[in-house]
């Protein structure tokens, strides 16, 4: 696959900008939202995204490193961002300790911490944490054995495109992808996956395929949901991707196509990202009925009916 640059990790640093003023003693983001369980209810789930160190993998599209620290992350420092939010946060059933890269990084979680944040998160039905393929061991399984509520992991497989895979920068291959899942699921961890919608380097409608594709390989791997995450620009490398012609920013629609299609595959959860959605959309008329649509079909894993548009459907003028 021709690419407009030589695509590495020295490139992907030089299209940063500064990162964002963070504290190692505060989580730099929190919310509350409702979400479908594995067992088919709707309860609420509390995401921290927690200020550590950066991911030292510094794939081709994330942006998660503008609010990371310069440095390791200090001992104590994770326990004591999650009791505070949990403080300030309305109660929850579920809980999300997103943090910027990988859970099992010991410069980003350390490992010392991990049974004062095991007890911190004690009342959680289900604890979801993030991790890289290549980060996936025993470390996974000392952890869930500290828990009292299930443990899930989330793994970002982005894309089964065999020649945009390794352009990402993910330093690891499908087959370590699927050997992570099994690993887990065999020793009784859920796995989420993230998939790209597009992924750079294809147009929108292969990117499409390619993403419905992503969720056959995850599901066959053994993955439990399928997040589907509309690919933005924002890290400097996708900006410069996007100018040279290598990037199609995605629409709403083809949000609701990747969605409607794993929803109906039946294997699992399948979830439209819907942060920053409004951003997407190419018609101010029918983005609100399109932006419940796809809420709709988060909550219920049902396909409801088509959104009709005068305004932006040549099949609805007359």
């Amino acid at each position: 696959m021709q690419t407009p640059f030589e695509i590495d990790e020295r490139w992907i640093l030089a299209q940063r900008g500064a990162k964002n003023p963070v504290s190692a003693q505060r989580a730099y983001h929190t919310l509350v939202e409702d979400e479908r369980t594995a067992s088919g209810t709707v309860e609420p789930v509390a995401t921290l995204f927690l200020t550590n160190s950066e991911c030292p993998f510094r794939c081709l599209m994330c942006d998660l490193w503008q609010n990371t620290l310069t440095g390791p992350t200090p001992a104590g420092a994770i326990p004591a961002q999650i009791a505070a939010a949990l403080r300030e946060l309305p109660p929850a059933q579920h809980i999300k300790l997103y943090n910027s890269g990988n859970f099992f990084d010991r410069k980003a979680i350390p490992p010392q911490d991990l049974p004062a944040i095991a007890e911190l998160v004690r009342p959680f039905k289900t604890v979801i944490v993030e991790n890289h393929p290549l980060l996936t061991d025993e470390r996974c399984l000392e952890f869930a054995g500290l828990l009292k509520g299930q443990l899930e992991v989330a793994i970002g497989l982005e894309t089964v495109h065999p020649q945009v895979f390794p352009l990402l920068n993910k330093r690891c291959t499908l087959a370590d992808f699927r050997r992570a899942v099994a690993f887990l699921v065999n020793n009784g961890v859920r796995v989420r996956t993230f998939i790209l919608l597009p992924p750079p380097f294809l147009e929108l409608n292969d990117g499409v395929l390619w993403a419905q594709r992503s969720i056959d390989f995850a599901f066959d791997c053994g993955v439990d949901c399928c997040a589907i995450i509309p690919t933005r620009t924002g890290n400097g490398a996708l900006d410069a991707l996007q100018k040279a012609g290598a990037f199609t920013r995605p629409d709403v629609r083809a949000l609701e196509q990747v969605t409607e299609y794993g929803i109906r595959r039946g294997h699992g959860r399948v979830f439209a990202d819907l942060w920053d959605l409004e951003g997407f959309s190419t018609c101010s008329a029918c983005f609100p009925a399109r932006a419940a649509r796809l809420l709709r079909m988060n909550l219920q894993q049902s396909i409801p009916e088509p959104v009709a548009c005068d305004f932006c459907d040549p099949a609805n003028h007359r």
